[in-house]
């Protein structure tokens, strides 16, 4: 008997849909965050308790509308990352902490993954999640509630949080 529980392989269907809410996710948390330089981390605890992470760094413009994204593969993994993260088969848990670049302080705020959707982290959770460890070299953040992030319920006519 292996140590770790296997992953169970979701469907194409499962997969097909996820990736759907994943881009929708995606275009919500950046017209959400707004104008500015972003990076966003995803960390995930796998079913067969392994820890998978993700990062990536954006520039975002609203007028005109531009996105940027530093490096190319990094943003991929993030995706795939969080469109397994949102299936759910095979991510236990999963949180989205996205940092955007302000003085005098960095900026955070963050969604846990839940029910196939990204939900507002408790401001009190975030803010254990971003605080250094003691004794490490690191930026405080300044922690925010992040926005409601809606999505379109495609068996309904109205959005959903």
């Amino acid at each position: 008997m292996p140590a770790r529980p296997e992953l169970a392989h979701p469907g194409d269907e499962a997969i097909a849909a996820a990736m759907s809410r994943t881009l929708t996710a995606l275009s919500a948390v950046v017209q959400a965050l707004g104008d500015g330089e972003h990076t966003l981390n995803l960390v995930a605890e796998r079913t067969d308790d392994a820890f998978v992470t993700g990062r990536t760094d954006l520039s975002v413009g609203m007028d005109p509308v531009r996105l940027a994204v530093l490096d190319e593969d990094e943003f991929c993994a993030l995706r795939m990352l969080l469109v397994f993260a949102l299936e759910g088969s095979t991510i236990r848990s999963a949180v989205l902490i996205a940092t955007t670049a302000a003085e005098p302080h960095p900026r955070a705020c963050g969604w846990s993954v839940r029910d196939g959707w990204l939900h507002p982290m408790d401001s009190h959770d975030l803010q254990a999640a971003v605080i250094p460890c003691p004794d490490v070299l690191a930026v405080e953040r300044e922690v925010y509630d992040a926005p409601v992030l809606l999505l379109l319920d495609a068996d309904e006519e109205g959005p959903r949080a």
